[in-house]
C-alpha cells in the first residue's frame, strides 16, 4: 500500500491535484481541470486528469462519490498518515533536570 502512495505522489501533476482538493474538497472532474488550467497553466485533457485521479484513487488518496449524474472527488489523508507514522518516533519524555 505504501508503494502505491509513493508512486501517486511521485508525479507533480498528481501533487497539484491533491493540493487543489486540499484547498477545496468535493470537486468534479471539470472543476479540477479548470483549476489546473487557471492556477497552474496545465492544459491537460479531461482524460489525462481522469487517469491521474485513477492512480490517486488506487492509492487511497482520493475517494470518489456519485451524486446523481455527477462524480465528486474528495481528499483522503489516511494513507499519508499511515506512511508518516511508520517513521515517526513517539514523543520522548521531557527532561526535567
Amino acid at each position: 500500500m505504501a508503494e502505491d502512495v509513493f508512486k501517486a505522489l511521485a508525479d507533480p501533476t498528481r501533487r497539484r491535484i491533491l493540493d487543489e482538493l486540499a484547498e477545496r474538497d468535493g470537486q468534479s472532474l471539470f472543476e479540477i481541470c479548470t483549476r489546473l488550467v487557471t492556477k497552474h497553466g496545465l492544459g491537460l485533457s479531461r482524460q489525462a486528469v481522469s487517469q491521474h485521479l485513477a492512480v490517486l484513487e488506487s492509492a487511497g488518496l482520493v475517494v470518489s462519490r456519485r451524486e446523481g449524474r455527477y462524480k465528486f472527488h474528495d481528499l483522503n489523508t489516511e494513507p499519508l498518515e499511515r506512511v508518516m507514522t511508520r517513521w515517526l518516533k513517539p514523543d520522548a519524555p521531557e527532561d526535567i533536570s
